[in-house]
This record gives structure tokens, sequence and C-alpha cells, in this order.
């Protein structure tokens, strides 16, 4: 039935219906108007691609899912639903790669050639990778790309253009110099070999050039027999491995056996100390370089590296068609090192290029390499006469450019401090380099960078074995301290002539205790009149004052083991004499002689007219000066507790602030006797000496003759009685001298007068 006729029949129903009395969309039913469903009694009332919805009363049409109506006035009559294109729309409706296909009320995905969708999610594609199905060839690899694939030939080989296979390029005559003009070129199936000519070498790297090997610098006679006996060792190993890489038909020595070889030898060397002066110095440290070329190149690893107890090392390896390029760092224990792969490299590139870093734990402290130091630094054209020592350990760096002495770009060194200390007016840090022509550590070429307590930073414009020197200036003294000195000397000088006349010839005080002063006031007098005559010196009088400081202090060890017997021990028995002079004078000469035979250099410094600090010499006298202060206050304590009981029982009634002040004078004169002053001198000439102690041991050291003079002559009742009694001794001889003097004048002036009168009585 055409659309027309039912929509006309429609009408007429609905008014046969209307006449029954419903309204319309209602049906009469057994009397009943009951809703009637348009959607059922006419299935296509909206028309295609829509669907209708009965209301009560009536009815709506609404478009099916992927349609939409044609106009915003959507009736059943006109039946407008047409397609929605989704892939048209603002949000992809295929999101992720997929293209997008619409059809008739819905759409599709479809995955471009070499993609897949996904199992998990059919709106998104996968790559497909067609190298599990596909063969490329022989010598020929798949490579797998986003949506395709493509064949490659491996190194060493090219694409056939006719069939597309790979063939072996022959690289000997691609590349006419890829050996280089001192080797011979050898194609094989996908590479090639270099065959250097006798007297070169690649060091193992078959694809590298070949570069002339001088295996003399191993075994050079003229220093050979200078060398050390393990060094020779290590040399000639050396010198066999150098050999086998000229050899084209010889083995190759491993890299990494010959590095652990060479650090073994290096501990040896270090251990035994035979590289110390400044020759064999410059023999380790070249033999070190020349070996870390020979070896460097052959490592297989990019970077290496290498603990022993006295060495460190870290060496880094790149090799390549190209030379490398950036930056490069090693670093050890002790030191940073850094520069460039250009620097590294150089004008020329073998194939090859290796930076090596070595640290030496103990070189800094082994042997008397710091008193070769402390001679020979350089400081541009000149020299400066200043006491200094290694306050870093010394490294060596080597890189396999040739030509180090003028780097195109410098490089940087960073030195952590063995001791850390600020840098002040009379100390500072100096970055040097050793000097193999000259034998010595030279600045030339290095600047510092920076500085602090813990490190210093260096940038130098070569290469070799590098450090950083601790200069300490020497501190000039200061007009106070000079005078202090010498007033003090001199009146220390005056009260010691005085007790040793006092002590030789008053014989009340004759006895063990007076012949222990008398030695320790010659002593003493002339330790002081050494110092005061050679004070300008530094190493002329130093034997004199080492033997007379010490019999002084071995002296008071005497006064104190007898003030001990007096007090606390109550022995009135006496020290024999022989016993006195062996401590007294032959312990501080066997010292002398045994310290002059070890380290005859110890005696004087650049800087004091004292013992050298080197190898611990101070500890010469050191040693038996703490020995004797030790036993010293143990006697001073003792003895000062036994008679404070004593005085307490003799003078109950004394007030306590008399006792004190008696018991304090008497005891810091009696402790100053003893040697207690001494203790500021431990730490005068150490670097750390502020200028507090300096001025407490001059003082004090320079009162100990006026202390002498006072406690055991002034203080001395026996020692007053003799000086009153030689002062009544000369006032009266100077009275009689006197009386006699005026008896004789006046008899002089009236023997004229009687002569006149008789003379004049004549005349009358």
């Amino acid at each position: 039935m055409e659309p027309k006729h039912t929509c006309l029949l429609l009408g007429l129903l609905l008014l046969i219906g209307g006449s029954h009395g419903c309204e319309v969309g209602y049906d009469l039913i057994q009397g009943t108007c009951v809703d009637a469903n348009e959607c059922e009694a006419t299935p296509d009332i909206c028309g295609n691609n829509s669907m209708c919805l009965n209301t009560n009363g009536s009815y709506y049409c609404n478009c099916e899912k992927g349609f939409q109506s044609r106009t915003s006035n959507f009736t059943a009559i006109t039946g407008q639903c047409v397609d929605v294109n989704e892939c048209l729309q603002t949000q992809p409706a295929c999101p992720g790669t997929p293209t997008c296909h619409n059809t008739i009320g819905s759409f599709m995905c479809l995955c471009p050639t070499g993609y897949r969708k996904k199992t998990d999610n059919e709106t998104e594609c996968a790559d497909v990778d067609e190298c599990l199905w596909t063969i490329c060839g022989v010598e020929s690899s798949c490579i797998n790309t986003n949506g395709s694939f493509f064949c490659a030939c491996p190194s060493g080989f090219q694409t056939q253009k006719s069939s597309g296979a790979c063939e072996d390029i022959d690289e000997c005559k691609v590349f006419p110099d890829q050996c280089g003009t001192h080797a011979t070129c050898n194609n094989i199936q996908g590479s090639y070999s270099c065959r250097c000519h006798p007297g070169y070498s690649n060091y193992g790297n078959n694809q590298s050039k070949c570069l002339e090997i001088k295996c003399e610098q191993f075994s050079r006679e003229s220093d050979l027999d200078a060398r050390p006996m393990k060094l020779k060792s290590l040399l000639s190993l050396l010198k066999n491995a150098c050999k086998s890489l000229t050899d084209p038909d010889g083995g190759h020595h491993l890299g990494e056996v010959l590095l652990e070889n060479l650090f073994t030898s290096i501990d040896e060397l270090l251990s035994d100390g035979d590289i110390a002066d400044g020759g064999g110095l410059s023999g380790f440290l070249d033999v070190v370089e020349n070996s870390m070329r020979l070896i460097g190149p052959q490592l297989k690893e990019p970077l290496t590296q290498m603990e022993t107890h006295r060495t460190h090392a870290e060496v880094a390896v790149r090799r390549g068609q190209s030379p490398p390029n950036g930056g490069v760092s090693l670093s050890t224990d002790s030191a940073l090192f850094h520069t460039s792969w250009e620097t590294v490299v150089g004008r020329s590139y073998p194939g090859f290029a290796f930076v090596a870093l070595v640290s030496y734990k103990d070189l800094n402290s082994s042997g008397d390499s710091s008193n070769k130091i402390s001679r020979t630094l350089k400081e541009g054209n000149g020299e400066r006469n200043i006491t200094y020592r290694l306050n870093a350990n010394v490294v060596t760096a080597v890189v396999s450019n040739l030509e180090t002495t003028h780097l195109s770009e410098p490089v940087t060194l960073v030195f952590k401090h063995v001791q850390e200390r600020e840098e002040s007016e009379d100390m500072n840090h100096t970055c040097v380099y050793w000097d193999e022509t000259e034998g010595a550590w030279s600045g030339r070429g290095c600047v510092k960078a920076w500085s602090n307590s813990t490190h210093t930073s260096c940038s130098c414009t070569h290469l070799s074995s590098f450090a950083v020197l601790m200069a300490l200036y020497p501190v000039k003294d200061t007009f106070g301290l000079v005078m202090i000195t010498r007033v003090g000397l001199v009146l220390s000088l005056v009260c010691l002539l005085l007790c040793i006349l006092t002590f030789r010839f008053c014989r009340s005080i004759q006895g063990t205790r007076n012949s222990i002063h008398l030695h320790l006031s010659v002593c003493l007098f002339i330790a002081d009149l050494v110092f005061l005559c050679g004070i300008s010196s530094t190493h002329n009088r130093v034997g004199l004052l080492h033997f007379f400081f010490l019999a002084a202090f071995c002296w008071m060890l005497l006064e104190g083991v007898q003030l001990y017997r007096m007090v606390v021990l109550v022995f009135q028995t006496t020290i024999k004499h022989v016993y006195m002079y062996l401590l007294g004078y032959g312990v501080p000469l066997l010292i002398v002689i045994i310290s002059a035979a070890a380290y005859p250099r110890g005696y004087g410094t650049d800087r004091y007219c004292w013992l050298s600090l080197e190898k611990d010499f101070i500890w010469s006298f050191f040693a038996p000066v703490c020995i004797v202060i030790i036993f010293n206050c143990f006697f001073f304590i003792v003895t000062v507790w036994k008679l404070a009981e004593k005085f307490s029982s003799i003078n109950p009634d004394l007030s306590n602030l008399h006792k004190i002040r008696s018991f304090t004078v008497a005891a810091v004169a009696q402790l100053c006797i003893l040697g207690g002053m001494w203790i500021f001198g431990c730490f005068l000439f150490q670097e750390k000496g502020t200028m507090v102690l300096l001025y407490l041991f001059t003082i004090l050291n320079s009162l100990q003759g006026a202390l002498i003079f006072f406690m055991h002559c002034l203080l001395s009742k026996a020692v007053r009685e003799e000086y009153c009694k030689l002062i009544n001794r000369l006032r009266s001889r100077k009275e009689k001298k006197y009386s006699e003097y005026s008896s004789n004048q006046s008899s002089n002036s009236q023997q004229p007068l009687r002569s006149d009168q008789n003379t004049g009585g004549s005349k009358i």
C-alpha cells in the first residue's frame, strides 16, 4: 500500500473513532478508550533508519545509532534519517595510527601496510616484524623498521646493484692509505688487516696504522748501571715486550699482564726507597711514562683501573675509524685529570687513542727527595730560597699524543692535599712538574687555578709528572722578639757566670747537688753563648748546641733525681761523680755521634739555627728531652707534695694566701730549672707553631740562668752569708786601703812643714 493511501485511511479511521467518543490516539474497546500503539499498528510509520517509540495517546520517532535527522523538524511523515560520517567528527573515530573508513550507520578502523591491530585494543595498530619470515640472503641481515623492513650488508660488505646480494669490499683498494706507509694491507672476507714492517707496530690493533717503536729507551747503557736491580728487571721485561711488538711474526703480550707487572715492580721500588735522589727519580718517572705508552694501546677495555699498595692508575682507550671527541676525565684516590680527546689525539690519529693517570702514594715521603726539592725549586727564570715540601701525591699524566711540550689547550689537574691547611702569608701552594733535564721540580708552564685547605687545581700547558708543593716562607722575627732574645741571653749569661763562680769557689755549699748545679750552669752557659754568637748562622754551630743542650737536660735529670733523694727518700749519700759524668756528658755525646752518622745533613736548616725537621731528625733531641721532662715532672710533683706537708707542719700559723704565694713562686722557678719551659719548645719549630708559644719559650728559656741564680744563690742562706763575707772583705780592704792612703797623705803634708820650720829655725 502506498504511504499516502495509508495516511488517508488512518485519518478516516480517526474520524470514525472520534465519532465513537474516544480522542485521537485511543481506541474504543468494550466501551473503554485504550491507548493505541501506533508503532505496532504501523511498523514503518517513522520511515527508514529510524525507530518508533510509543507514548500515551501518541508516539515519536528517533534515528538509529549511526544516523541523524536531515532537518531539525523531524516527524514521522518526513522520515528523513541519514547516515553519520564518524570519520569527519571532531574527535577522531580511530585513535592512534589506524585509518578510518565510514560505513552505513557505522565506521571501520583499518591499519596501514606493515601494521596490524593490537589484540588487546582493536582501534590501535602495532608494527609487524617482517624479519621473522623474510629472508634477505647470504651475508645480509634483515632490519625491521616501522611498517616495513630492509636488508643490509654487514661492515666490510656492499650491496650488488644487479642482484642486491652482499659482496666483500676490498678495503686495501678502496682506501689505499688504510694501513699507512709502514705496513702491508691484506684484504680478508668482510675486513682487512695491517701487517707492520719490521721496527713498527700497531700494538696488536690489526686495523690501525703502524707506528715506529724504539725499544732502546728501556735499555740505555749510560743509565743502566746506576739503576736499582729491580728497575733493571722491569726494564728487561718491557724491552722483551717491546721487541715482540716490532716483530711481525712475534707473539704480543697482553696489556693487562704488562700493566700488573709494571705496578708490582713500582711497589717494590717505592718500598725500597732506591729512587730518592734527583737522578733516580728522573729515571723512574721516565720509565713509568714510556711503559704507559707501550702498555696503554694494548689494553682491551675502554676503561682500565688498577690499584696496589703504593700506586693507583686509570687508563681510557678509544678505537675506531674516526678520532674521538669531547671531554675525558680520569681520577684516582688523590687526583683528578681532565682534558679533551682532541688534545689526546693531537695532529695524527693512527686508529686508537689513550690517556692514563698514575698516582704514587709514597713517592712524596720516600728517601731524601724532600731535600732535593727544597734546594732546586725554580720559578720562572729564577730561584727562591724558601722551605717547602710536597703536600700531594705525585702523579704522571700520559696521552697517546707525542707532542705534549706545548699543548693547544691546557689540561686541568686537581690534587687532594696530604695535610689540610689554609693558605696564609707564610704558606701557599705551588703547582710544579718534574723537569728531567734539571732533575728538579719546576713551576714553568703550570698555573694554580684555585686552592683551599683540602684541594689545589692546576692548569698546565704540557704533560709530565706533577705535584703540589706547600711553600713555607721564612718568618721574619720581630724587633721585640729579637730584643727579648738578646737581652734575656745576656742576662742569663751574666747570672750563669755568677752561678759558676759561686758553685766553684763557695766552700760552704760544696756537695753532690752543688756539683750538679755547677755542670748544669756550665752547659747552659756554653749553649747560650754559642747561640748568642751564632744567632744569624743556620749550620755551623748546631752540633755544639745539640750536645750542650742535651748535656744540660741530662744534668737537669740528675738535679731531679738528687732532689727526689733528698726530700722523699731522705738519703744523705752522694752520687758518684763518675756516674754523673757518664750520664751528664757520655749520653749526650753518644746521641750526637749516632745522629751525625745517621743523617749528617740534619744539622742546620734554611730557616732555623737548629736541627732539621726532615726524616724526623728533630727527635734526636725531642725524644731525650721528653724523657727528661716526664721524669722531672714526676720528681717535681712528689717533691712539692712532700715539701707542702713539711711546710704546713713547721708553719701552722702561716696564712693560706702566704702559703700559696710562696709555693707558687718556688714551684714555678724550680719547674723552669728542671726543664719544664721546654714543653713550649717542643712545638716551637713545627709548622703550626704560633707567636704566643714562640714568645713564651723565648722568655722562659732566656731567664733560665737568672732563675738558677735566684733559686740556688740568692735564696740560699749559706751563699748569702758567703756573699756578705765577700762584700765585707772587699769593704774592709777598701777601708784599709783608704786609711793607709789617708795616713800617707797626712804624713807627706806635714813633712815639708817640719823641714821648713827647721830651716826657718836655723835661719832664725
